[in-house]
């Protein structure tokens, strides 16, 4: 069971501490507070923490020559409280020699479908896009 804690600093701005004692820093976007990331954008990050994770992995595994993963998440939220994310969509950018574009496929499939926690929690609830793009290091 995964267990973390998040204190309050002061004013608007928090810390949150995982289970390693790993910490990042959390805070309200207006000019006073504006020293950490919003709740709502950390969850885009767990997501992409997550699926990045499982995809290095993967495609380790299968011997491809990754050298670069960058992902771009972005999400809709609805207009009112309690902004609820409806639509979450995630670009990989993935850099390599010779990547097997099925390879690239099966092992985002892989993370989606079976790995990733924090999609499995989202997905029942939110819709979840991706795309990918290739690019052949020289």
């Amino acid at each position: 069971m995964g267990s973390v804690r998040v204190k309050w600093l002061e004013k608007f701005q928090f810390v949150g501490i995982d289970s390693t004692r790993h910490s990042v820093v959390l805070s309200s976007s207006d000019e006073e507070n504006n020293v950490g990331m919003k709740p709502s954008d950390l969850l885009l990050v767990a997501l992409g923490g997550c699926t990045a994770y499982d995809v290095v992995n993967i495609l380790t595994k299968k011997r491809q020559s990754l050298t670069g993963l960058e992902i771009e998440v972005t999400g809709e939220q609805q207009p009112e409280p309690p902004w609820k994310f409806t639509r979450i969509h995630l670009t990989y950018r993935l850099r390599g020699r010779g990547l097997d574009e099925k390879a690239v496929r099966d092992a985002i499939e892989l993370s989606k479908n079976r790995y990733c926690s924090v999609h499995a929690s989202l997905s029942e609830t939110t819709e979840v896009t991706y795309n990918y793009i290739l690019e052949e290091e020289r």
